[in-house]
């Protein structure tokens, strides 16, 4: 029997070039999904020729039990992949309260219980991998996505802690830090404004999913297995 990683945010652009590339390794996986279950749906399409076993589970992360969906239907497990996430434009004195608290529970609070709740079953293997999607914002912050920020930096400080406390399990925790890359969420941006972003950024261009699924490929060998608490930054070289 393969191994199974869960992948939350599996209908987005990331978290669909990361299922993809795990899924090619032979890698069974469970897909978490919110609202596009087109998009899951595509993606399943497009696994059905690895042969794994690949299971969608449809969950709310912006409610605050979204989390008890998810790990209610997960079984065996070897690696946790956050890629779940959402992001708010604007001045941190124009953020409703609501849109904070939601953002949180995306990026923040149910990822840590979803985490918590698992992990006994990497301790008891005494192998296994958390990874989280972060962001360069979470290393530099930026303005008019104060909020952003402080999600992805809290993600940040979660990895650096959880990895001292089970490293004598057997369980490795790393986050990756995307730069821009070319996914829905640059949809907000105009052609002028992705035109000024890439002329900022040393290689001259976004980055793609499949760059960023590269590096969770990479967290998960065997040759990256004396790495954990680290930040792995894909991004061009931008702000560093």
């Amino acid at each position: 029997m393969g191994k199974y990683v869960l992948v939350t945010g599996a209908s987005g652009g990331i978290g669909q070039a990361v299922a993809l590339k795990l899924a090619s390794l032979g890698f069974n996986l469970y897909l978490h999904f919110n609202r596009n279950e087109t998009s899951i749906k595509d993606l399943l399409n497009q696994l059905e020729p690895f042969g794994g076993d690949y299971t969608p589970i449809q969950a709310n992360l912006e409610e605050p039990d979204g989390y008890k969906k998810i790990c209610s239907q997960i079984f065996s497990l070897d690696a946790i992949v956050h890629c779940s996430g959402n992001t708010h434009y604007g001045l941190l004195v124009d953020v409703k309260q609501e849109d904070i608290e939601s953002l949180m529970r995306v990026h923040v609070m149910n990822p840590l219980m979803i985490t918590k709740e698992l992990l006994p079953k990497l301790i008891q293997k005494r192998s296994g991998n958390v990874i989280l999607i972060s962001s360069i914002w979470g290393q530099t912050g930026a303005a008019c996505e104060v909020v952003y920020s402080t999600a992805k930096g809290a993600q940040i400080s979660f990895v650096k802690a959880l990895s001292k406390e089970v490293a004598l399990n057997g369980v490795r925790v790393n986050a990756i830090a995307p730069g821009a890359v070319e996914t829905p969420m640059m949809s907000q941006f105009s052609e002028e404004d992705k035109q000024l972003i890439e002329y900022e950024i040393p290689m001259g261009r976004l980055g793609v999913p499949e760059e960023i699924a590269n590096g969770v490929k990479f967290l998960l060998s065997d040759e990256s297995s004396y790495i954990t608490g680290q930040v792995l930054s894909i991004n061009g070289g931008w702000y560093t």
